[in-house]
């Protein structure tokens, strides 16, 4: 099993999305590339603590390669805009891969100069690429919220349009149901 970071808006966002997807076998909502420990969802939210929001999968490469699982995450989210997500505004919706290995680091620089080099946006991508440091997670009630609040005004408006063009894209890396 590997790890990946990344940051890309609202994080319930990309647990929804990660959880669809075969050989990711945990996805974890929390807090990474700031300067408090164990930040709270208020402090990170108030902008003072530097974090960004993120995810934490857990996957097994077997199924799953680094590659994928970025070219997914640039599938969902805009990482043109600097510290914005939609109507999600403040640099704890930045655009960020926590690398956990040079490896990761390599794949990810590769990734990106392949999107550029497609011109998908008409912006430059500038998603960070930055060594993972520590993770902490997120409150309780962050953990699987699509799944337990789907219905909420936010989860359809926002979560809803990123998980349907996820299951239109990567049809054949989604778990069965």
């Amino acid at each position: 099993m590997e790890f990946a970071t990344l940051g890309g808006g609202c994080f319930w966002c990309l647990e929804a999305v990660y959880d669809e997807i075969k050989g990711v076998e945990t996805v974890e909502s929390g807090y990474s590339g700031g300067n408090t420990q164990n930040p709270t969802y208020q402090a990170v939210c108030e902008g003072i603590t530097g974090h960004a929001e993120v995810v934490q999968l857990t996957y097994d490469s077997a199924k799953i390669t680094y590659a994928e699982v970025l070219e997914i995450f640039f599938t969902i989210h805009d990482p043109t805009t600097p510290n914005r997500q939609g109507g999600d505004v403040g640099s704890q919706y930045r655009s960020v891969i926590f690398y956990h290995n040079n490896e990761q680091r390599d794949v990810a620089e590769k990734v990106i100069e392949d999107m550029s080099s497609a011109n998908i946006w008409k912006d430059p991508i500038i998603t960070e690429i930055t060594p993972f440091q520590v993770f902490y997670k997120a409150e309780k009630y962050h953990q699987n919220y699509f799944r337990d609040n789907s219905a909420q005004p936010y989860c359809q408006a926002v979560i809803v349009p990123k998980v349907s063009k996820l299951r239109k894209q990567w049809q054949e890396k989604l778990k069965k149901s």
